[in-house]
């Protein structure tokens, strides 16, 4: 064979078909009609699915919406001229210590550990107060509220105490202030 008839031979095998067989034909036609109808089918699926809510799974109510837009701040106005509302021990202890005293944070005495709690108690209602709204090692003043009455301290001082194996007395409330 020639140089030409190789190079020949070369360039028609180049460009040759790809299907050489009616076996070829045959599947590349039903594959070329069955594979768009499948990808179309699950394109539909897909899409239609969006609005499903799995099984099980409450995201969707109309409680678990409302939850998840409702503010995550609540303003409450006051009559700066009206008598003040004190919080309860426990109120004062789930907003501000908590967060130390549950956990037992910077060395915060776990509330419910009796033994942790049972020297402080030992020490008095009026001593334990008192670290509270002036702070002692690692706990700053008021629990870091500073909006907080000496009185709201002492009934949060109380609660945790009492919590944990103490019988501390409950703070009398103090007299309302008189109007200026």
């Amino acid at each position: 064979m020639s140089n030409t008839q190789q190079e020949h031979a070369e360039h028609t095998e180049e460009h040759g078909a790809l299907i050489k067989t009616p076996k070829q034909l045959i599947v590349t036609v039903v594959l070329s009609f069955i594979v768009p109808i499948v990808i179309i089918l699950l394109l539909v699926n897909y899409v239609a699915s969006g609005d499903l809510v799995s099984a099980g799974s409450d995201a969707l109510t109309a409680e678990a919406t409302a939850k998840r837009i409702a503010p995550v701040a609540k303003l409450e106005l006051v009559d700066a001229s009206g008598p003040k509302v004190f919080k309860t021990g426990e109120q004062v202890y789930a907003a501000v210590c908590a967060s130390c005293h549950k956990a037992g944070l910077a060395g915060a005495p776990k509330v419910g550990d009796a033994s942790a709690w049972s020297a402080l108690i030992g020490r008095g209602r009026d001593s334990l107060v008192t670290n509270a709204i002036k702070g002692i090692r690692g706990m700053p003043a008021k629990g870091g509220n500073p909006a907080l009455d000496d009185f709201e301290v002492a009934r949060a001082v109380v609660y945790m105490a009492n919590q944990s194996g103490g019988k501390l007395e409950e703070p009398a409330e103090p007299a309302p202030a008189a109007a200026k």
